[in-house]
Parts: structure tokens; C-alpha cells; sequence
């Protein structure tokens, strides 16, 4: 079956005993053995909560994986992937551009563990060549498109170049969602979202997770780190996320779609930062390796530096002024205000989570802002 169907049966989850076609919340901590003390089922909740392995499953049919791991955000997940990939003298390719967040963390990570970590732009596959340490580079980690100016990385041609100097590949593809780019099937071993975001899709669940090509030893390492560390996500939460999961597809094709129609209207306005838009530096590439829409974020430059910058969202009344995208709701942030004084994003740019209102009401809203 196609993933869309797969999605919004969630794998067809039908309960057998009641016939309820939601998989239930489970609550319970602990499970009841038989009579002869052998485990009916799971044993303990951390790892084992029956609706975790569904939210898992299905992750891992639409990503084209062997297996998946649910985490309680997106940076758990990171953390867990790049840790789970490296040891002390190890060495590390991050990208220039990417969530501030995750940024930030690798590097303190390799400050205290010894790991060396090397900062590159991921989009010249020069400097990932000239960067790369055969034997001594243990893993290539990227976001694309990369958050808050939209870089697309060519995921095929980086992974080429890192498995030849026998370094793995983690993808954070919270932007393109599996219904854009499926980067397992390009070459890369790992694939990270920060579920929070579209998988979830209503703002109203904390998520991550992880999904792999191959139940290696690093995937191995990755699940210890989830067992004996103990960043579960809660029951409830993972029900959001399957809930919201189930129409990911509809969602994220509506958002496309109104995504590219802003873009190009406002394109003759001011400066837009969009990869479905022929003047984007690597449109060639997204248009290589993403199917069916080049996704529901946007950023625009003002000009006039920061002041012009919270001017413009001042005067918004349709988009939100909130952090965090991939929403149903259309959201408007300041990035540089958000990442503090040392932040490498222009002064004069907003990042735009486009959602799934009617498209004229939000091109308004900008145009009339931006006057």
C-alpha cells in the first residue's frame, strides 16, 4: 500500500479483543506475569508500552527503515543519534546552518568529551571533502532544509562522499517530513525529526525520533542510551503524535501548496528564502531530491535590520508571533531575536510556519505589514 494509506490506518492498529480502530492509551507501568511467572507481553513501561511500538512502526514503514525510536523531543533524539555514532578522540562534521539548539549542543558536547567538531556548509561538497578525516570521522550531521534560511543539502552526494571515508550519515529531516524526502533511501543511516513539529502537527505534543537503515551497533548503542538514560516519551503524548501522524499527508501537501503560492507573491516584495523558488541557491537540488512540494517554510528579509524586522510582525493579525513550526496554524518568528546576541541569522529575518489557512488571508496579512 501506499504510505499515505499506511499513515492514516496507522498501519490498520485494530484492536482485536474490541475492534477500536485508535490504538488505546495505556497507562499502566507494569504488567502482570502468568501463573508459571513467565511475561504475557511487556515487562516494564520505559521501553515497552504497546503504543510506542506502533508510533515506531509506522515511523519505520514511512521512512523506509528497519526500526524506530520515539523520544520525548526532538533533542533527545539528536543527542542520543550523534552520541550513539561517537566516542572520545572521535571526529564530527555539523553543519553551518541548522537549529541553534542542536548547534550549540555538539558544540559543548565536543568541548567535554573529546570529540572534535568541525562546523562546514554542508551544501559545498568541497568542504564536506576537504573536512572529511578517512578512519577519523565517524559522522556527517545535517538538517535540510536547514532552519532558518532553507539550505538543501544533496543527501545522495554527501553520504557518497562519507561512507568512502567510513563515516556515517544522520539526516535531521523535520522540514522535508518523510512525504517530501525519505533520506534513508538516499544513502544516509540515520534519519531524525523532531516529531513535535509536522509529524505531530497541532502544537499540542513534545516529541522526537529516530528511525535506521540497519539494526547496527550504533543503532544498538542508540536504543541503550534510550533504556538506561530513560528519555521516554509518556503514553499519552504518543497517541498525540500517532493521532497527528494520521494526517500528515494532507497536511503537509496543503502546506506545500500555500507555502510556494506566498513565495512567489511575495517574491517581488522583499527578499525570500524558499527552495521551491527557481532564484533559491540550491534549487536544483531540492527540486532532485524532494517529491511532491518543497515544503511549508519560508523566510523573508525586511531590510532596515531588526527594527524593520519586529516592525513587520507588530502589524501582523493573521500569523502568529510564536517559536516552533509545522503547525496548523501559520507562525511568525524573529530568529535572531530568539537565538540571542551571538546568532548568525540576519537581523532582518523572519521565518515563516505556514499552515493550513486559505492562502490569500496570509499573503495579505504580509503584504499589508510590509508596506
Amino acid at each position: 500500500m501506499k504510505p499515505e494509506t499506511l499513515v492514516a490506518q496507522a498501519l490498520h492498529a485494530i484492536d482485536q479483543q474490541t475492534g477500536d480502530i485508535v490504538p488505546p492509551i495505556q497507562l499502566a507501568t507494569t504488567y502482570a506475569r502468568d501463573d508459571q511467572y513467565a511475561l504475557r507481553g511487556p515487562m516494564y513501561a520505559r521501553d515497552e508500552n504497546p503504543i510506542f511500538r506502533t508510533v515506531e512502526q509506522v515511523l519505520a514503514r514511512l521512512e523506509g527503515g528497519t526500526s524506530a525510536l520515539v523520544f520525548p523531543s526532538g533533542m533527545a533524539a539528536a543527542t542520543a543519534a550523534i552520541r550513539a555514532c561517537v566516542k572520545p578522540g572521535d571526529h564530527v562534521i555539523a553543519p553551518r546552518v541548522g537549529y541553534f539548539a542542536v548547534r550549540n549542543w555538539v558544540q559543548r558536547f565536543g568541548a567535554r568529551w573529546g570529540v572534535h567538531v568541525e562546523t562546514v556548509d554542508t551544501t559545498n561538497l568541497d568542504a564536506v571533502r576537504g573536512a572529511l578525516r578517512p578512519g577519523k570521522t565517524k559522522l556527517v550531521w545535517f538538517e535540510t532544509p536547514a532552519n532558518p534560511t532553507w539550505d538543501v543539502t544533496d543527501i545522495a552526494a554527501i553520504c557518497e562522499l562519507a561512507h568512502a571515508a567510513g563515516a556515517r550519515v544522520g539526516v535531521d529531516s523535520t522540514c522535508a517530513t518523510p512525504v517530501l524526502t525519505r533520506p534513508l533511501e538516499l544513502g544516509a543511516d540515520l534519519v531524525m525529526h523532531s516529531a513535535t513539529k509536522y509529524l505531530g502537527g497541532h502544537s499540542d505534543v513534545l516529541a522526537g525520533a529516530l528511525i535506521t537503515r540497519a539494526d547496527d551497533d550504533v543503532w544498538a548503542e542508540a536504543k541503550l542510551i534510550r533504556h538506561d538514560e530513560g528519555p521516554m516519551l509518556g503514553p499519552v503524548e504518543a497517541y498525540l503524535l500517532l493521532r497527528g501522524m494520521r494526517t500528515l499527508y494532507v497536511r503537509v501537501e496543503k502546506q506545500c501548496q500555500t507555502a510556494m503560492a506566498i513565495a512567489q507573491r511575495l517574491s517581488g516584495m522583499c527578499d525570500v528564502l524558499y527552495p521551491g523558488l527557481p532564484s533559491h541557491p540550491q534549487h536544483a537540488t531540492a527540486a532532485r531530491q524532494m517529491h511532491g512540494g518543497f515544503g511549508g517554510m519560508l523566510s523573508i528579509q525586511t531590510g532596515g535590520g531588526a527594527d524593520r524586522a519586529l516592525a513587520v510582525v507588530k502589524k501582523l493579525r493573521v500569523w502568529v508571533p510564536a517559536t516552533s513550526l509545522g503547525g496548523v496554524e501559520s507562525l511568525v518568528e524573529h530568529r535572531a531575536s530568539v537565538e540571542g546576541p551571538n546568532s548568525p541569522t540576519p537581523a532582518d529575518l523572519l521565518r515563516l510556519s505556514v499552515g493550513l489557512e486559505h492562502a490569500d488571508d496570509l499573503f495579505d496579512d504580509l503584504a499589508a505589514a510590509l508596506r
